[in-house]
């Protein structure tokens, strides 16, 4: 489709409007004539004209046109780019779960390098890197004016080397500076536990943290809704999850809902129109479900939390999502470099667009920790006050007993706090304000179920 032309002579238009014909179908704008587009390209070849022949520097062709497309593609929106060899090479190394660098996907927003989100248990994550973030410098060099791609390069290097980066974080006075180790991020993109519905331990809630829309994630959800078939219910956890491929956000959606729209692309031409719909088989309709969402959901994450809201298949919690909705695809240009280029955005099942907008929560919380009255440990029923009493004796006779107690314990200790890593009490349940709201509106889903 597109053909990459090394012999390309700035110097002369007839050449270099050759190469733009031939890269490209000519599609005529409604307010562009031919002759004015064929003056843009006329202008386009003076200026690189000028370049070569006065610039202060002597400027191969190659390198003066690789700036150029550079320059162009940047300029048309923060996703589309030119990509050199390094880049077109590296371009899906995040989709196969397992890359080199921070552990951090970044995007632009108002024009500046924005953490989107820090990746769970990896070095940026580790470090104290936090969605919302405004990455000032790296290293040394100043992002005003870098790409999204120029940035990503620059963090990416070998493990175990150090990286600092300069960052602006709401509430602070100052800019930050954060020194992380590079390290090959393993990303477990789907990580579950249980949380009990009473002190009875008979029914529970699952609740899935999905980090990443990896390849891994829709047999992975596939597999904890096999073998936890008797959850009431389902907290989906998509805060800080930056997105990824579209087909496993679809196929996760298509979990849930058993008919209608999942998601739609609209671009200019017809091929990126596409509408992606649900199937009935193996949906799991009836299952109440709570998602949690943050400025650090972007994308898949939007489109999965967008998707359950048109469909009042789930209520929303938490903040805001970051709104990042546009479609790009990779065109190689020759052997070793190519061009990303937005060609379509994404649209939610009512029709509403995620891009620049993001999804709204049905029930906005913050976070931080929730709020739980003191209790006093003296504050006892008259009933049990005697045998409270008795306890506390019993403490103080044994006091002497306790040391060997808790050193003869201590394995058993271990072994105990790995059964229950797998569970969220709720304790700490009250540590996480967003959690104990998407919990507590589960529960009432729950108790109205089928009414």
């Amino acid at each position: 489709m597109y053909k990459h032309n090394k012999k390309i002579i700035a110097s002369s238009f007839l050449a270099v409007c050759a190469t733009l014909f031939l890269s490209s179908p000519i599609t005529l704008h409604a307010k562009e004539s031919k002759e004015s587009k064929l003056d843009a390209y006329l202008k386009f070849t003076r200026v690189l004209n000028l370049i070569e022949s006065q610039y202060v520097d002597e400027i191969n062709s190659t390198t003066l046109i690789n700036k150029a497309l550079k320059g162009l593609l940047s300029n048309l929106d923060a996703h589309s780019a030119y990509m050199d060899a390094k880049s077109f090479k590296d371009l899906n190394i995040q989709t196969k779960g397992e890359f080199g660098g921070l552990g951090i996907v970044v995007g632009m927003k108002k024009g500046a390098l924005t953490v989107i989100a820090p990746i769970d248990d990896t070095p940026a994550k580790k470090a104290g890197i936090k969605a919302g973030d405004i990455i000032l410098k790296i290293n040394n060099k100043s992002t005003l004016g870098m790409t999204i791609d120029e940035a990503v390069n620059l963090m990416r290097g070998k493990p175990k080397t150090k990286i600092t980066l300069t960052i602006v974080r709401k509430g602070e006075n100052k800019p930050l500076k954060i020194n992380i180790i590079r390290d090959i991020i393993k990303i477990e993109s789907v990580k579950h536990k249980i949380i009990y519905l009473d002190d009875k331990k008979k029914d529970k809630v699952l609740y899935i943290k999905i980090t990443s829309f990896d390849s891994k994630v829709v047999n992975g959800v596939k597999y904890l809704l096999q073998n936890y078939k008797d959850v009431k219910g389902i907290i989906l956890d998509l805060r800080n999850n930056p997105g990824g491929l579209l087909s496993q956000a679809t196929g996760l959606l298509d979990l849930f809902i058993d008919k209608g729209i999942l998601v739609s692309q609209k671009g200019r031409e017809k091929r990126e129109n596409v509408v992606y719909k649900a199937h009935k088989e193996g949906t799991y309709k009836n299952i109440p479900i709570t998602v949690l969402v943050n400025g650090g959901s972007a994308s898949a994450s939007e489109i999965v939390s967008g998707a359950l809201q048109d469909h009042h298949r789930a209520a929303i919690i938490g903040e805001k999502t970051f709104g990042k909705g546009s479609v790009q695809i990779v065109v190689p240009i020759g052997k070793e470099e190519g061009v990303k280029l937005t060609v379509a955005r994404y649209y939610l099942p009512s029709g509403r667009t995620i891009q620049n907008k993001g999804v709204t929560p049905d029930i906005v919380v913050y976070p931080g920790e929730a709020t739980k009255k003191k209790e006093n440990e003296f504050e006892i029923k008259e009933a049990e006050l005697k045998k409270h009493l008795k306890a506390e004796l019993a403490k103080v006779d044994d006091n002497n007993k306790t040391t060997n107690k808790q050193e003869n314990n201590a394995t058993k200790a271990k072994d105990d706090k790995k059964k229950k890593e797998k569970i969220i009490s709720k304790e700490d349940l009250y540590k996480d304000a967003q959690l104990k709201s998407a919990y507590d509106i589960l529960k009432s889903l729950i108790l109205l179920k089928g009414k």
